[in-house]
């Protein structure tokens, strides 16, 4: 990974000297209705007078070509150049959105994320992904591109309810479970109630850009990043094509690091014991998301569309113990309908 990351609560100061050492044409910031007016006014004072603001709706649901339409257009407007930058000021949708927009944009300016939830901080911000959905799949686009910098101040947390919090921590306990079982061991006694989330974050992020330097492209190594996503992924698919249904990333992701700890086992990889240790610390947090018998093959089929599956075959990261993933398992939709009737039973 290139990118700079500055994590703490004088991280947006890191703008100012940004901006002044590349002297970009024209800075535009991209918000949505939450971020503009919970976040924006954080790191206003931090940026050039002369920037300009992009809005686009939140949510899940609008991370669509369209949106990318509408961003696209207006930084056509503004007569941004090759030599302007984009700082991406919001959640995982609207930094992996940004992201996208930006690296497309005339072949590709550079840009900025400056993540505002736990979910983005820990995880959507960092890596050099980028993407959106497409005809209900997620992530179905994107590219590899990385941001010149990510700014992460946990004050931003402080604007989410606990739900939106619950989010992010799945993907930082996913960190724990691939790649540092005493970290797990350790705050699975103490969850949710932390006063200071910069340690946390900081060891997600280190873990996470490890992992990513070692296989930018994520052609082997990097795919253990996807514990819990090829069954969760579907998940989440499914229910965004259910209104009022819809779930949050983190809460899709708990779904499938259940189910694919279960299918660890079944493989004869992780020990019943350690399952019961998942299950357990999982169920104190995430409340059950209600998976009808009719939806389990909808479910499986989606993810036949995994970008990590080989043909037909469905490659998925699984746990040989906690702390160690192993990747490219390959599984079947049997064997996902299995899993998703096992979590249905807990």
């Amino acid at each position: 990974m290139t990118e700079e990351i500055f994590i703490g609560k004088d991280a947006l100061t890191q703008a100012q000297s940004l901006l002044a050492n590349k002297a970009y044409k024209t800075v535009v910031v991209l918000v949505d209705e939450n971020t503009f007016v919970h976040c924006y006014p954080l790191l206003k004072s931090h940026l050039p007078e002369s920037h300009h603001v992009v809005q686009i709706p939140s949510g899940e649901e609008n991370k669509t070509l369209a949106t990318c339409e509408h961003v696209w257009r207006e930084l056509t407007n503004l007569h941004l150049d090759r030599w302007s930058l984009v700082v991406n000021l919001g959640g995982g949708v609207l930094t992996d959105l940004g992201g996208f927009c930006a690296s497309l944009y005339k072949r590709g300016i550079r840009f900025v994320n400056v993540p505002t939830t736990l979910l983005a901080q820990v995880d959507a911000s960092v890596g050099g992904k980028t993407g959106i959905d497409f005809m209900g799949f997620k992530n179905h686009l994107g590219v590899f591109r990385e941001p010149v910098a990510v700014l992460v101040n946990p004050d931003f947390l402080h604007t989410l309810d606990l739900r939106q919090i619950k989010s992010g921590y799945a993907e930082i306990i996913k960190h724990w479970l691939i790649a540092d079982a005493e970290m797990f061991k350790a705050q699975r006694y103490i969850g949710l109630f932390t006063e200071d989330w910069t340690p946390l974050i900081e060891h997600s992020i280190k873990i996470k850009s490890r992992i990513v330097t070692a296989d930018p492209l994520e052609n082997d190594l990097r795919k253990v990043l996807n514990f819990g996503h090829t069954i969760g992924h579907a998940v989440e698919s499914y229910f965004l094509e259910k209104p009022g249904q819809m779930l949050l990333h983190g809460e899709a992701i708990a779904v499938g690091m259940l189910c694919e700890a279960w299918l660890s086992v079944q493989k004869g990889l992780l020990s019943p014991e350690e399952l019961d240790q998942i299950e357990t610390f999982l169920h104190s947090i995430y409340e059950k998301v209600p998976l009808q018998e009719s939806g389990l093959a909808a479910i499986s089929q989606l993810c036949l569309h995994d970008k990590k599956n080989s043909g037909a075959t469905i490659n998925c990261t699984l746990l040989e113990r906690i702390g160690m993933a192993v990747y490219d398992q390959p599984i079947t939709l049997q064997e996902v309908q299995s899993a998703l009737r096992y979590y249905q039973l807990l």
